[in-house]
This record gives C-alpha cells, structure tokens and sequence, in this order.
C-alpha cells in the first residue's frame, strides 16, 4: 500500500489527473514487470491472510498512474456477478471502442485504493463495453491483440480503470442517486432474495 499515489495528496494528485501515455509495442521488459508487479498486488489483495499479514486493501483492478508511472497499463483480476468466469487480464493500450445505452452502478458504491475508503459512492456506468486492448499472458509471456466484449460488474472495473488512464477519478461521477438505474446484481444477492 505504500506505493500506492494518493488523491490526498496535492503533488500525488497531480500524478493521478495526468492522461497516460501509449507503450510501444511490443512491451518492453520494464512494462511486462509493472503489469506482473500490479498483477501481484491484486491476487496478493484478495487472499485475506496474505493481505491483512501486508496491510493490503482488497482490489480487483490497479492501474499505472495509481503507482506512479504514466503509461497506459492496467491490470484487473475478478468473477462476473453470475460468480461463473474469471476476467483476469494484464492490459496495455486500451481503447474503449463502444459502450451501450444502457447504465448500471454498484449497489454499494465504487471505491479505489489512491482514495479515502470515506469516499466510496455511486458512479453511472456503462452496463456493456467493447474495448481494443493488448493483452499480455503473465505465464507464458505472448501478447495479442484482441477485442473484449464486457458486461456487468467486469465492465465496471473495466471502465474504473481505463478512466484512470485518462486522469479521471471515481469520485469525479459521483452521483447522491441514480433513480431509474438498475445495480448490477451478484449472484449472492439473488440467493439472499430468495
């Protein structure tokens, strides 16, 4: 945690509002490091020893400004609401090609590791997106071009992160509430409903 950039902090800040720049391709062996290095951090968050024995705050996504470096990586590991397929990807240049009409938000508000846990709140996204990424496979090191097609809860994290590529934070769409908007639903939530 402690190298994660803060929003708290003015020259931090700073380093988060900067729009990032494109890698070259293909990734130098310093970009495959940060993707294997923030990819680290996220599985690592979301063991609940290995992240209370580090201080760690559980993630499903980091991106490269929020460590420092202002290039167009991120990296997100989680299951789709329906808790049926893993999204696990290392990202370099990606490019949100469409986004559907269609809104949802997370029910209990959005969050990020550069910000205040207190400022967690309600963000409009959209429900599905297409986006033109690089991946990078972390075990065997080959990476493709390719064309994702998201939705629900991995669309979120998705557009959460692009957004920081772009210099903006969650807490800049935050909303008080979304009326007429559907919250993506978990699969756990439906169990709990019946």
């Amino acid at each position: 945690m402690k190298d994660i950039v803060q929003e708290a902090i003015p020259e931090q800040n700073l380093l988060l509002r900067k729009r990032s720049t494109d890698v070259e391709l293909p990734m130098s062996a310093e970009d495959r490091t940060i993707l294997a290095s923030m990819m680290e951090y996220v599985l690592n968050s979301q063991k609940q020893l290995t992240a209370e024995t580090y201080g760690l705050r559980p993630a499903v996504g980091l991106s490269a400004p929020q460590i420092g470096v202002n290039r167009r990586l991120f990296c997100m590991s989680t299951m789709d609401e329906k808790n049926e397929k893993l999204h696990e990807y290392a990202v370099a240049n990606p490019k949100i090609i469409a986004y559907s009409e269609e809104k949802t938000y997370l029910g209990g508000g959005e969050g990020c590791l550069s910000v205040d846990e207190s400022k967690n709140g309600l963000v409009p996204r959209a429900k599905r997106i297409k986006a033109k990424v690089r991946l990078l496979d972390l075990e065997t090191g080959k990476e493709t071009e390719t064309v994702l097609k998201l939705s629900g809860y991995p669309a979120i994290v998705f557009q959460h992160e692009y957004d920081h590529l772009q210099g903006i934070l969650f807490v800049d769409r935050l909303q008080e509430s979304l009326p007429g908007l559907e919250p993506v639903r978990f699969f756990e939530d439906e169990q709990e409903a019946e």
